[in-house]
């Protein structure tokens, strides 16, 4: 892994919109895994800015997202459909027939294959990914195996709790969701992984220090080739601890 760990949190958006400006500007038709939740937000806002100022252009990009809550409309302002447009497709150049996440409105079973579907046929050239204070990626809870694509899965309270925040209130959030699997994030040729916050430390150390085990499911980015580990220093405090 390629950790960087900064003093700032502005610092390590800088940083990683940086990176995605110059593998963008010497590969234009590359291929996006994204992702949603607060973490990629301030990213997404130095991406549109760069745009905005003749710096990047996503004309010729494609995106996947990593998942999609089950039973939300695309419309509803907590789905990922409407998040992806509010923070950063409505705002740039991308043809909006090139991006895909799977559909939350549908049966899952349905959502499923349709997904897997498309999945399999493009390699993802970068996949980006927040951390969940389990150790979760996309939406794959501590136990989901390594070997899993495209599912359904039951979220965790402590994932619905962390993310009531995009909800009026805890009991609207959805119980479950259709995500990537982990052996479709791990398909990715390279993977940014981006976590800030001291609760997020311990994640963080289990991700990068501990057992590769299915009951932190990050720890499997220990088998991946090329991945580049965004930090501020709460989120890595307890590496420099140790």
């Amino acid at each position: 892994m390629n950790i960087k760990i900064y003093d700032s949190v502005d610092l390590l958006y800088k940083e990683a919109a940086a990176f995605y400006k110059e593998k963008i500007s010497h590969q234009p038709n590359m291929i996006l895994g994204l992702a949603t939740g607060t973490t990629p937000i301030p990213l997404y806002k130095k991406l549109i800015k760069a745009y905005k100022a003749g710096e990047l252009s996503f004309k010729g990009i494609t995106a996947y997202n990593l998942d999609e809550y089950v039973g939300l409309e695309k419309g509803h302002p907590a789905s990922y459909y409407f998040f992806m447009r509010d923070n950063l497709f409505n705002h740039v150049d991308i043809d909006l027939n090139n991006t895909f996440i799977p559909d939350g409105s549908i049966e899952p079973n349905e959502a499923i294959k349709k997904y897997q579907e498309q999945l399999d046929t493009v390699t993802i050239d970068i996949q980006l990914l927040g951390l969940g204070s389990n150790g979760h990626i996309g939406f794959n809870e501590p136990g989901t195996p390594f070997e899993s694509h495209t599912h359904m899965v039951t979220l965790a309270e402590k994932t619905r709790k962390d993310n009531a925040r995009l909800f009026e209130k805890l009991e609207d959030v959805p119980h479950t969701a259709v995500t990537m699997g982990i052996k479709d994030i791990m398909r990715a040729r390279e993977v940014v992984l981006i976590a800030t916050g001291k609760n997020k430390a311990q994640a963080v150390f289990g991700m990068i220090k501990g057992e590769i085990s299915e009951s932190l499911p990050a720890s499997v980015l220990q088998n991946h080739p090329n991945v580049h580990v965004f930090l501020d220093q709460d989120a890595a405090s307890l590496l420099l601890n140790k």
